[in-house]
C-alpha cells in the first residue's frame, strides 16, 4: 500500500467518526435538545469532511459539503430559521453526504442529477437559484487562493508591509525567527483601537484538519490585521517531529470590533489551541523598527487525567489496527485458554496436595488467561450507536419512497457488541426497517382515522440480557394481518388448506423464502427477499429472531445474539452419559426440588412449582434424542432430579433436567455449521481440558422445541400467578 493510499484510508476512517458526530448532532437538533455548541459540532463535522476531501480532489464531495456548511453557517448566524422543513433538508443532506463518502471510498460515483436535487434543496433554503453546474470549491476562500507573489529572502532581511497595507508582504523586520503578514481589511485602514490575539495551535488542531490561514482570513473579514509568526520554539531539523505543533502567531486586529465577533472566529478550534485575546492599543507613531512581540509560553505540561476532567485535552488517542491482526490475536488467546484447561486437568490428575506450589501457579495461569481474554475481547467490542445512526438514514429513505411520515427512536446505543456481529447486522436491520415502514406503518390518513398521530414511530433498542444481546424493533402500526398472511401462504402452496396453525406459526411464515404480502413489486418490497434475509443472517450469527404483534397496536421483531463469537463462561454438566456445556449467563440457579413440587402433566411431562409459579420441566436428554437416564418413576424411588433453572426469551423461565454439574470454566466456542451442520438444541462445541469435545447447549432452542402445541410448555393456568400456600 502506497503512502497516499494509507492516508486516503485514514481520511475515510476519520470520516466515519465525523459523520457519526454529524448525525448525532442533527438528531439532537431535530428534537430541540441541541444548543449552540451542538450546531458548532455539526458545522465542524461537515467542514472537516470538506477539508479532507479537498486534499484528494473529490470535487463533488467538496462542492456539496461546501453548500451544506453554508446553510449551517446561516443557521448559526441567525439568518435562517430552523423550521421542520429546514431540519428535514439537513437530515437528508447528511444522508447524501454519507452516501458521497461511501461512493468516494469505493471509487464509485453518484449520478449528478441526484446530487443536483439535494443541492437544489439547499439553495432553496438560502433563497438562491441553483447554478447550471454543480458547486465546486472555487468560491470558497479556503480552497481557492489568489496568486500571491512572496519575497522569501534570507530570514531576517526582508521587507515589511506596504504603506497601504494592501496585498501580502513577508519579511522579518520584527526580529529573528518571526515573519509578518498583512491582510487587507474590508475597508481603508484606520488608526483605531483593536485586539491582540495570541494563538498557539496544539497538535490536535492539525489532526482535525484545521488551517490557521483560514482563521486569519476570517479575522481579516472583520478589519485590517497584521499577523506575526513566532518561530522561537521550532526545534533543529535533526530533532524535528512533523506531528508536533511548533508555531505560534500574534495577530493584531485594527478597528472597533466586538470581542464576541473575534472569539466567534475561533469557536471551531476551542480546546485545540492556546488562545489569548486582549485589547490592543497601538502607539501614536509607529517605531522605526517594530519591537518583537514577547513569545508565547510553550504549552504547559499537563498531568495525566481522565478526558472528561479536561475538556481541552482534545480527542482521546487511538491506535488503528487491521482487523485481521485482532482476529489472529483472538484465535491465539482461544488456543491459550484450551492449553490452560489441559494443563489444569493434567495437574488435577496428579492428585497433588491442595497446598502444592504448582496448583497455585496453575490458578494464577488461569486468572491471567481470563484477564487476557477479557482485554482482547474488549478490543473488538463496539457500541451499536453507529449502526443505529445508519438505520436513521434508511428510515428517512423508506419514508420518502412510501410517502409516509416516520421517525426512529433509539435506546441502548451504548450497548457493546462484537465488531463482527455489528458488521453483519447492518443488512438484516436494513430489511427490518424497510419492512416496518412499508408494511407496518399505515399511511398518514389511515393513522389519523384510527386516532393515531400522522407520524409513525419505530423504536430500535439494544440491551444485554442473560449473556446475549437483544435487539428489538417495534412499530406502532396496524400489526400483522394474519388472515392475509395465511391466505398468501395458501395461494403460494406453502401450507395446506387443512393446516391448523397457531398465531406464532402464522407469523413465522413471513420468514419463508420468496414470501411477500406486497400486492406489487416496488423499490422496497414485493420480491420476497426481506425477512428471509433477516432470518438467515441472524441464524448464521448463532442467534434467533422472533415476532410479536397485536392488531391495531403494532409489531415487534426481537433478535437475540451471543455477545461474543469466541469465548464464554460455561457450566460443565453431564446428560445421558455425555459431557456438555451450558452458558453460565443463562443459568439462574441449580436445585433438587422437593418431590411434592413436581407435578405430572400428561403421560410423561411435568411442571415445577416454585415461588408461586409453575415452570415447565424439560428433559435435556429427551430433547436431544438421547436415551434418558432417569424416568419419573425412578425419580420417585431415587429422589428428585437435578434441575437447572434457566432464563430464555421465549419461555421466560424453565427447568432443565441434567444428571450432574461438574464445574464452571471458560470455554472456546467452535462453530458446527461450517464443518458439520446445525443441530437442534446445540449452539456450538468446545474442547475440554482432557481433550474431549463437548457440545454447548442452546437453552432457548431446547425450550422452543416444546412450545407450540406442546402441553409440556403450558403449565396449569399459564400466565396466572399463584400465591404460595
Amino acid at each position: 500500500m502506497t503512502a497516499r493510499n494509507a492516508i486516503r484510508d485514514t481520511f475515510f476512517e476519520e470520516c466515519e467518526e465525523l459523520l457519526e458526530a454529524l448525525v448525532e448532532g442533527l438528531a439532537q437538533m431535530a428534537v430541540g435538545a441541541g444548543d449552540g455548541e451542538t450546531l458548532n459540532a455539526v458545522f465542524r463535522a461537515v467542514h472537516s469532511v470538506k477539508g479532507g476531501a479537498g486534499a484528494f480532489a473529490l470535487e463533488a464531495l467538496v462542492g456539496f459539503a461546501h453548500r451544506f456548511e453554508t446553510v449551517l453557517d446561516g443557521i448559526r448566524a441567525g439568518r435562517i430559521a430552523l423550521t421542520p422543513e429546514v431540519m428535514h433538508t439537513l437530515l437528508r443532506s447528511a444522508d447524501h453526504l454519507a452516501e458521497q463518502v461511501e461512493t468516494a471510498r469505493d471509487d464509485r460515483a453518484i449520478a449528478p442529477e441526484v446530487t443536483a436535487g439535494f443541492l437544489a434543496n439547499l439553495y432553496a433554503i438560502l433563497g438562491e437559484d441553483a447554478p447550471e453546474e454543480p458547486d465546486g470549491a472555487g468560491d470558497d476562500p479556503c480552497f481557492g487562493f489568489a496568486a500571491v507573489a512572496l519575497d522569501l529572502g534570507p530570514l531576517g532581511a526582508g521587507a515589511g508591509l506596504g504603506a497601504d497595507g494592501a496585498g501580502f508582504g513577508v519579511g522579518s523586520s520584527v526580529g529573528p525567527g518571526a515573519e509578518v503578514i498583512g491582510f487587507p481589511g474590508p475597508g481603508p485602514r484606520e488608526a483605531a483601537p483593536g485586539w491582540r490575539v495570541r494563538f498557539r495551535p496544539l497538535p490536535a488542531l492539525y489532526a482535525h484538519g484545521h488551517d490557521p490561514a483560514a482563521l486569519f482570513a476570517a479575522l481579516a473579514d472583520l478589519g485590517p490585521v497584521t499577523v506575526k509568526l513566532d518561530l522561537s520554539d521550532l526545534p533543529p531539523w535533526q530533532g524535528f517531529d512533523p506531528a508536533g505543533a511548533w508555531l505560534a502567531w500574534t495577530i493584531r486586529l485594527a478597528g472597533a470590533v466586538p470581542e464576541a465577533a473575534v472569539r466567534e472566529v475561533f469557536d471551531f478550534v476551542q480546546g485545540l489551541c492556546l488562545l489569548d485575546i486582549a485589547p490592543d492599543d497601538p502607539p501614536a507613531a509607529p517605531p522605526a523598527e517594530p519591537a518583537a512581540a514577547p513569545p508565547l509560553a510553550p504549552p504547559p505540561r499537563r498531568e495525566a487525567r481522565a478526558p472528561e476532567d479536561d475538556p481541552a485535552a482534545g480527542p482521546k488517542p487511538t491506535l488503528r489496527v487491521d482487523l485481521d491482526r485482532v482476529d489472529r490475536l483472538i484465535n491465539a488467546v482461544g488456543e491459550l485458554i484450551i492449553n490452560q484447561a489441559m494443563i489444569e486437568q493434567s495437574v488435577l490428575d496428579l492428585t497433588l496436595s491442595s497446598e502444592a506450589e504448582v496448583i497455585g501457579h496453575v490458578e494464577g495461569y488461569r486468572l491471567l488467561a481470563r484477564d487476557l481474554q477479557e482485554a482482547v475481547m474488549a478490543i473488538r467490542a463496539q457500541p451499536v450507536k453507529p449502526l443505529f445512526q445508519r438505520m436513521s438514514r434508511i428510515l428517512r429513505e423508506a419514508a420518502e419512497a412510501t410517502g409516509k411520515q416516520a421517525r426512529l427512536v433509539t435506546l441502548g446505543e451504548a450497548t457493546e457488541v462484537d465488531k463482527t456481529v455489528i458488521e453483519r447486522l447492518a443488512d438484516p436491520l436494513t430489511h427490518m426497517i424497510r419492512n416496518a415502514v412499508d408494511h407496518g406503518l399505515e399511511p398518514p390518513a389511515a393513522r389519523l382515522a384510527a386516532g393515531k398521530p400522522a407520524e409513525g414511530t419505530l423504536r430500535l433498542s439494544a440491551a444485554h440480557r442473560s449473556g446475549s444481546v437483544i435487539l428489538s424493533l417495534r412499530d406502532d402500526g396496524a400489526g400483522l394481518d394474519r388472515a392475509r398472511i395465511r391466505a398468501k401462504a395458501l395461494a403460494r402452496g406453502l401450507i395446506s388448506a387443512e393446516a391448523d396453525l397457531t398465531e406464532a406459526e402464522i407469523d413465522n411464515l413471513l420468514f419463508l423464502p420468496g414470501f411477500s404480502t406486497a400486492e406489487k413489486v416496488s423499490n422496497l418490497s414485493g420480491r420476497g427477499v426481506g425477512l428471509d434475509v433477516v432470518k438467515n443472517a441472524v441464524t448464521a450469527l448463532g442467534g434467533r429472531v422472533a415476532i410479536a404483534s397485536v392488531p391495531g397496536e403494532g409489531t415487534e421483531f426481537t433478535i437475540s445474539l451471543p455477545l461474543t463469537l469466541a469465548v464464554m463462561d460455561g457450566m460443565v454438566i453431564s446428560v445421558a452419559g455425555q459431557t456438555m456445556v451450558i452458558p453460565v449467563a443463562s443459568v439462574i440457579e441449580t436445585l433438587r426440588p422437593d418431590p411434592a413440587d413436581l407435578h405430572g402433566l400428561g403421560p410423561q411431562d411435568r411442571v415445577l412449582s416454585i415461588r408461586g409459579r409453575f415452570l415447565p420441566v424439560i428433559d435435556v436428554a429427551q430433547g436431544l434424542g438421547l436415551p434418558a437416564r432417569r424416568s419419573a418413576a425412578q425419580d420417585g424411588a431415587e429422589g428428585p432430579p437435578l434441575l437447572l433453572l434457566v432464563e430464555t426469551e421465549s419461555q421466560s423461565h424453565c427447568a432443565l433436567v441434567v444428571d450432574e454439574v461438574h464445574d464452571q470454566r471458560q470455554v472456546v466456542i467452535k462453530g458446527l455449521e461450517a464443518n458439520y451442520g446445525a443441530i437442534p438444541g446445540v449452539a456450538a462445541a468446545t474442547v475440554l481440558g482432557d481433550g474431549r469435545i463437548a457440545l454447548i447447549l442452546d437453552a432457548e432452542a431446547l425450550t422452543a422445541q416444546r412450545l407450540p402445541g406442546d402441553p409440556a410448555a403450558r403449565p396449569p393456568n399459564a400466565g396466572v400467578s399463584h400465591a404460595s400456600p
